[in-house]
């Protein structure tokens, strides 16, 4: 059966496919282009823009933050035809966020999705910028009670959510629980995650919903468009793409691993303070786990309240820019993190974006 379309604010997406934001470097602008063009919501991942940008343009300093977002933009939305293009910018990379909502939508940006955190200050940071009404604000959340908070705090500033996603526990990179307990309460699954927020959503007039967090085939989209879902967001099946920014060494890991090989790390975790999915025998997580060395804390890129990397880093939590940065082949001298989706284990082959958004839409 053929997927409808998506509408949010002023774009129309073809098919209601999102594509995940996924940092560092992974959902640059020719993933995110390609998936533009192949009728998706291609998206591409703010974090670490300045550092991308630069080598990729050859400049041997990072690019200002706000203009690596003006770029990767305009290149994606070039690549894509004019099409719809997204941006994910982390609410946790604290020191760059209001430079890439700016920038993206200096380089013309359709959507903003803001998540790794509450996006409460996303409608002040873009109502003075010329592009203003022309672009869709969504929040990522993982309850009702999020998104009333949010709607609230959005309404005084005259804005409410032209779309949510609503991330579950499967999702890959960092999700909303701070412990396994929590993060694997039935109550926490995707399903009923949706149903709550959909309730809240019609509170505030019938905000679409988009479903997140390991959704992988056709049938799967369908699942959550018939509980009443406007859209899917989709990354780990995006990851495994040739379009994506991942190493080759990465993607080979992809489909070697098993089931067991992925975890949800708590400790050693993220210095988000948020779990999140890696691959555990990713060398880079295998030797911060055993503390072999101290980390590399030299980015500055997750920052905790006091503007500083966490305290707890090389104990509790890791360092992981570097490891990020290393696995898109920005930084040989580190090792590689790999970070996935609970279903990444079902990955059997790595296809082109054309084949795996042929292969969604059922055609």
């Amino acid at each position: 059966m053929q997927l409808p379309s998506l509408t949010i604010r002023n774009s129309k997406i073809e098919t209601c496919i999102v594509q995940g934001g996924m940092g560092i470097g992974l959902s640059g602008f020719r993933l995110a282009g390609t998936v533009a063009l192949e009728g998706g919501l291609g998206v591409v991942s703010s974090a670490a823009l300045d550092r991308i940008v630069a080598a990729r343009v050859g400049s041997k300093r990072p690019t200002h933050p706000r203009e690596a977002a003006a770029i990767e933009i305009t290149d994606a939305k070039k690549l894509g035809h004019g099409h719809p293009v997204g941006i994910n910018i982390m609410v946790a990379v604290v020191r760059q966020y209001s430079h890439s909502v700016l920038g993206s939508m200096d380089g013309g940006v359709d959507v903003i999705i803001s998540g790794a955190g509450l996006p409460l200050a996303l409608p002040d940071i873009v109502k003075d910028h010329i592009r203003a009404d022309e672009v869709a604000l969504v929040p990522i959340v993982s309850s009702g009670r999020a998104l009333d908070l949010i709607c609230r705090r959005w309404k005084r500033s005259g804005r409410l959510p032209d779309a949510v996603v609503v991330e579950g526990p499967m999702a890959g990179g960092h999700v909303a629980w701070r412990t396994l307990k929590d993060a694997y309460d039935p109550k926490n699954r995707l399903e009923n995650l949706v149903v709550e927020v959909i309730e809240e959503a019609k509170r505030w007039g019938n905000i679409p919903i988009i479903a997140a967090g390991g959704i992988y085939t056709h049938d799967d989209i369908w699942k959550y468009l018939e509980v009443g879902c406007a859209g899917v967001q989709m990354g780990t099946r995006f990851l495994a793409t040739h379009e994506s920014g991942a190493s080759e060494t990465y993607k080979k890991k992809i489909l070697e691993c098993k089931k067991e090989d992925i975890i949800l790390a708590e400790k050693n975790g993220s210095p988000c303070g948020m779990l999140f999915h890696v691959i555990k025998d990713a060398p880079f997580y295998e030797e911060a786990v055993a503390q072999l060395r101290p980390p590399n804390c030299n980015k500055g890129y997750v920052l905790s309240r006091d503007l500083k990397c966490s305290s707890k880093t090389g104990t509790e939590t890791l360092c992981i820019c570097n490891g990020l940065l290393a696995s898109v082949g920005l930084n040989p001298a580190e090792k590689e993190l790999y970070t996935i989706g609970a279903n990444g284990y079902r990955v059997d082959r790595i296809l082109s974006v054309k084949e795996l958004m042929d292969e969604l839409k059922g055609t």
